[in-house]
């Protein structure tokens, strides 16, 4: 990636410099608890190196989707809480976007100090259509470093999206890739660029339409590819099985029917599934083989027996990506499928093969079942932007850095 680094400012100096940072903290809340952290814990080195520098910090970021309005449930307060804790110094919350409450803040600013703006997404302008629009918002946070500031981009979650304070503040102020970001390109080249072989890919999720692209780009370049979750129905559907009310997109059932023609031979589906009699944490559960599947009972998870032939795949591959759960895993009796799988690329990373999860539901299931981060080469915080940079699309955030 031909952009300047985080170095390259740091090197430059940035004492006494207001640093405009766009991080990812759109971290799951419950009552005000963040639940899973992992997202600002993935942004303290950049924010670190910065303020061991002696920059002035002004950090921009989502939560949620909040409809271009302020939204109490949306608020950035626990967010703020939790990076005080973790940084280790206090962590101011300005009360608007770029509003009276965020400029005086940011005036105040001295070396070391950290503003974390209100929720981005509360101004309609971040994510407008219009450029227009959204350039006017650029512009009010660049006025917030005095305009002499700089902007590091390391939310790698939201670089796949054109908005304002992704994309165009690096269009208005000298602009850098934070070392988060940098480190997911780097990551993600390796899986692109003669990755080490044998190469398996686990796709799970809820809808083949989402993953298409990435199905498309990667079953040319794989050994293995591996289809679970809601997503494995339509496939098993377009092999002339009933899927009983399980998640279908029928109109996806041609689709499907031709990927398994072209890529017969690289994808793998599941020979058994977990079903249950409603979509419930107490669902009445049973096991039954991949073509029997009754009407009225529902595909929560894949079977034993799919973990099985899985795991012996994914045991011997050099390189893994796996974007997806197997199953729901947030129920207790459908969760072996989708721990089954990460026990199965922990063991063979611990044989030394590369491995990357692909952020999103996957990152939560490793974290949520008790499995160690450090039992994979690499966790993503941004399942979208790997996928469409898998695809090989053009993420604007990216984009943007290059100039």
């Amino acid at each position: 990636m031909a952009v300047k680094t985080l170095q390259d400012l740091i090197d430059a100096g940035v004492s006494g410099r207001a640093v405009l940072v766009r991080s990812d903290f759109n971290v799951p809340i419950e009552n005000g608890v963040i639940t899973d952290p992992g997202r600002i814990v993935a942004s303290l080195p950049t924010l670190n190196a910065l303020l061991d520098a002696g920059a002035k910090l002004i950090v921009t970021a989502h939560l949620g989707r909040p409809d271009g309005k302020p939204d109490a449930k949306y608020s950035l307060a626990p967010v703020a809480s939790k990076l005080a804790e973790l940084l280790g110094r206090h962590v101011q919350l300005a009360g608007d976007v770029v509003g009276q409450d965020a400029q005086a803040r940011a005036e105040g600013l001295t070396d070391g100090d950290v503003l974390l703006l209100e929720n981005i997404r509360f101004d309609p302008r971040e994510t407008s259509k219009d450029e227009t629009e959204r350039a006017k918002l650029a512009a009010e946070l660049v006025a917030l470093t005095d305009g002499e500031g700089a902007f590091v981009s390391d939310g790698f979650g939201v670089v796949h999206r054109k908005q304002a304070s992704v994309y165009d503040v690096a269009q208005l102020l000298p602009s850098y890739a934070g070392g988060l970001v940098a480190t997911e390109v780097d990551v993600l080249a390796k899986l692109t660029e003669d990755p080490a072989r044998p190469y398996a890919v686990v796709l799970g999720g809820s809808k083949v339409s989402d993953k298409l692209g990435v199905i498309e780009a990667l079953a040319p370049k794989v050994d293995t590819l591996v289809i679970g979750g809601g997503m494995a129905f339509t496939f098993l559907a377009a092999q002339g099985y009933s899927v009983g009310s399980s998640l279908l997109q029928e109109d996806q059932i041609d689709v499907c029917k031709d990927l398994l023609e072209r890529f017969g031979d690289v994808i793998h589906l599941p020979v058994d599934i977990v079903v249950g009699d409603k979509f419930a944490a107490d669902a009445e559960a049973k096991t039954v083989e991949a073509s029997a599947i009754e009407d009225g009972w529902m595909g929560l998870d894949i079977g034993p027996e799919s973990v099985r032939r899985f795991s012996v795949v994914l045991s011997n591959a050099k390189t893994i990506f796996w974007n997806g759960p197997a199953g729901v895993f947030e129920f207790e009796k459908f969760a072996a499928g989708t721990k089954g799988i990460a026990e199965s690329i922990v063991g063979a990373t611990a044989k030394g093969a590369f491995s990357v999860v692909g952020g999103g539901d996957s990152a939560a299931a490793v974290r949520a079942l008790g499995l160690p981060d450090d039992g994979f080469s690499h966790i993503s915080t941004g399942g979208g932007a790997s996928l469409e940079y898998l695809e090989g699309k053009q993420l604007p955030g990216l984009a943007a850095l290059e100039g």
